[in-house]
């Protein structure tokens, strides 16, 4: 027997690694399950080289002896290190003189307008191009715009917002759920006096992270106010925190009281789950003005994590009770340290269900709004905004059938993922 794991508390973080091991040897046994992770990888990889593969500005060219990387450059720019001349400002891309040039497979980014083939134009029309180079494959919406760039960008669109908004449900989640399943009813002991500090800790927090920035929330970029306002909330709510941990080293004032987390957190579940996510979408989408992609994995993000939570909740339910988690708490360490090192990573299997079927749901809500015309800018370029613009010419068969093309081949990956994990 290898002596390392001898001690019960450390098998737990030796389970996991193994299981970490062998969760792609899982996975591969169902055929279905193996191409969706295929797939998968696939889109991750146009959505991270978007701008390489579809832009109106050159990967690399040569002009007038200067040697430029323009897509490379755009990124710089976005970063305010660098600017661009006023003659690649004032001159489109394609009048430039190249003496050599490098463009990127597609040459349309996904607001290029070419106004010669604008009206809708089939991909099997005749279309007035210089040369095959720039056919639009997939053909072109009213104002001509091209759809395989918008493929692509709507692509990125979905992989951020089905990810990242199910990294935020799954961070909620994961800390109330475990909260809520280790300690239970009874378990958690709390001082008054840290309850009392914490209150109004909280509800200052909630005033200066939020209310009093509720100009800037509605007017500046949603996603990123909100970031600020959670840095400010959590910084108001640590410094009460800490100063009622200094207080409570004053004997007379550590009388502790259990409090309910289990009951809690399950009626804050209960609550949210009696109210239809859209209808709470589209009333906060409604109050801001600032549309962002931002905005939308925030708020499906802070809707989303009531599952994972629930599950999560079950699974500490029964792992509190094993022999290592005991182990681990006659041994003196300390509930928190129990929590993320040994309860925790035991309890994750149900995470990476909830979180695939989540980034499913997450992207058909994404969809949904776009096709709504809520949510997302004006001139941004999504599936269901493709969607929504074949609603005014129903002959322009294209704008329907690829962008929903990708959107069932997307939420059908990530629901055979889910559904092999599940098995």
């Amino acid at each position: 027997m290898n002596p390392a794991v001898n001690n019960p508390a450390e098998k737990s973080t030796v389970a996991i690694t193994g299981s970490e091991r062998g969760l792609w040897s899982v996975l591969r046994r169902r055929r279905a399950t193996r191409w969706s992770v295929y797939i998968l990888f696939f889109l991750l990889f146009i959505a991270v080289t978007a701008d390489f593969l579809a832009n109106e500005k050159p990967l690399y060219c040569k002009i007038a002896g200067e040697t430029h990387f323009p897509v490379l450059k755009d990124y710089a720019v976005a970063l305010n290190l660098a600017s661009w001349d006023a003659k690649y400002i004032r001159t489109e891309w394609s009048e430039h003189d190249y003496e050599a040039l490098w463009m990127p497979l597609i040459p349309y980014s996904p607001t290029t307008m070419d106004r010669k083939n604008a009206r809708f134009k089939s991909p099997f029309s005749e279309q007035d191009i210089t040369s095959l180079r720039y056919r639009h494959w997939l053909g072109t919406d009213k104002l001509g715009r091209d759809v395989m760039a918008g493929m692509i960008y709507g692509t990125r669109v979905a992989m951020l917002v089905g990810i990242l908004s199910m990294l935020v449900a799954g961070f909620i989640g994961l800390l109330l759920g475990s909260i809520a399943g280790y300690f239970g009813n009874e378990k958690l002991k709390v001082s008054i006096l840290k309850i009392v500090l914490l209150v109004p800790g909280i509800i200052l927090g909630i005033f200066y992270g939020f209310i009093a920035r509720r100009y800037a929330l509605a007017e500046g970029a949603f996603g990123w106010e909100i970031g600020k306002g959670l840095v400010l909330f959590s910084g108001v709510v640590l410094v009460f925190y800490l100063l009622a941990t200094l207080l409570e080293k004053l004997s007379f004032l550590n009388k502790k009281i259990t409090l309910p987390v289990d009951g809690m957190v399950m009626r804050t579940i209960e609550v949210f789950n009696s109210i239809p996510g859209l209808f709470i979408l589209l009333a906060i989408l409604s109050i801001v003005e600032s549309k962002s992609v931002l905005n939308i994995i925030f708020i499906i993000g802070f809707l989303g994590w009531t599952m994972t939570a629930r599950f999560v909740r079950a699974s500490f339910l029964r792992i509190r009770n094993m022999p290592y988690v005991q182990a681990a708490q006659s041994l003196g360490f300390s509930s928190w340290r129990v929590i993320w090192q040994h309860a925790l990573p035991n309890a994750m299997t149900p995470v990476y269900i909830t979180i695939a079927f989540g980034m499913a749901g997450a992207i058909l809500a994404e969809a949904t709004l776009s096709f709504l015309g809520i949510g997302v800018a004006f001139d941004s370029f999504t599936w269901g905004k493709m969607l929504s613009i074949a609603r005014g010419n129903f002959s322009a068969w294209w704008m329907v059938v690829f962008p929903g093309i990708g959107i069932f081949v997307t939420v059908t990956i990530f629901n055979l993922i889910g559904d092999g994990l599940r098995r």
